[in-house]
């Protein structure tokens, strides 16, 4: 099979496509012939040598996949040869095949392309353990997200809506903004002309704050809090250190998560994938939630995939693509 490498770390010409052997499989795993993959910012961290996979996980990059099931371990069940299915991994997916734990399979919803179904694993069990595991998201609570149009942040509007929510974004141009309110944002907020703490704060406090930003955005996130607000914090675009000013966090009774995705073992990985059929795959068969697929690049274009991240212009998900899609 063909995929790609990182046979050192640096910049987006570092990844190589090479020739691989055929991934072998567990007794608990399936083979996945891989339509697409979806490019997430934390295969541009790992690329230059700053998140490196979980110990005994695939060594490539790549975090999410759609795709045709080609084999099955001895163990598995519930599953067959030639299922199309969509896959949350801890690595891998920058090739034509994958071997993927069976708790982390999900069917191809409703009339979900196939290549555009690798646009869902990441974002859906990204934002859905978060915003409503693990911060609790109530109908009627105001969530302010960061970045609101990215992969996760298109992701966490229309299913802050879909569960009835006020959803307010930031994002830094007039056409992410204009895409934001589209997929159901309430509040619109342009972090390079307004202050998104007046602004939430003039609508009571943000109950819930998804943010990818970390450090530089801590003490604003918590000045814009409601009340018994839950900040979640799940990226570090603005740096991971900070000073925090306990007073402040009080005064709102706030309380801070920090937390990823990738590092989670596969029976935890497999609770929240079960989560995400049971509430939100429903949604995706209905298509009040869809996937939102800003670029598709053929595998061995990566690097300009990567770079396409890099330079923060895109809305919604880059997916690689392979001869399967």
């Amino acid at each position: 099979m063909r995929a790609i490498t990182l046979p050192s770390f640096g910049d987006e010409s570092v990844l190589t496509l090479t020739d691989l052997p055929t991934p072998t499989i567990g007794d608990d795993e399936v083979l996945v012939d891989v339509a697409a993959a979806g490019v997430n910012r934390a295969d541009l961290m790992q690329r230059q040598g700053f998140y490196p996979p979980p110990k005994g996980e695939s060594e490539l990059p790549g975090l999410e996949v759609s795709g045709t099931i080609s084999a099955l371990g001895s163990a598995v069940t519930g599953w067959s040869v030639g299922d199309r299915v969509c896959a949350l991994l801890a690595g891998g997916g920058y090739a034509e095949q994958v071997a993927v734990p069976a708790g982390q399979l999900l069917p191809v919803p409703g009339d979900v392309d196939l290549v555009e179904a690798a646009a869902l694993p990441e974002v859906v069990c990204t934002v859905w353990s978060n915003i409503f595991m693990t911060a609790h998201l109530q109908p009627g609570e105001l969530l302010l997200v960061h970045g609101g149009s990215s992969g996760i942040g298109t992701m966490a509007i229309q299913l802050g809506t879909a569960f009835h929510a006020r959803v307010a974004v930031t994002a830094g141009s007039p056409e992410k903004l204009r895409a934001c309110a589209e997929l159901g944002a309430d509040i619109l907020i342009n972090y390079k002309e307004q202050d998104f703490v007046e602004v939430v704060s003039a609508e009571g406090g943000a109950d819930v704050i998804l943010d990818v930003v970390g450090a530089k955005y801590l003490a604003r996130n918590i000045a814009a809090l409601a009340l018994d607000g839950r900040l979640d914090i799940i990226g570090f675009q603005g740096g991971n250190t900070a000073e925090l000013d306990l007073r402040a966090l009080m005064a709102k009774r706030g309380s801070i998560i920090v937390t990823g995705l990738r590092a989670r073992d596969r029976a935890n990985k497999a609770e929240v994938v079960a989560q995400v059929r049971q509430h939100v795959w429903p949604l995706l068969e209905a298509g009040a939630v869809r996937p939102i697929v800003h670029e598709k690049l053929p595998l061995e274009r990566a690097g300009d995939a990567h770079r396409v991240l890099a330079e923060s212009q895109h809305i919604g998900k880059v997916l690689l693509t392979t001869n399967a899609g």
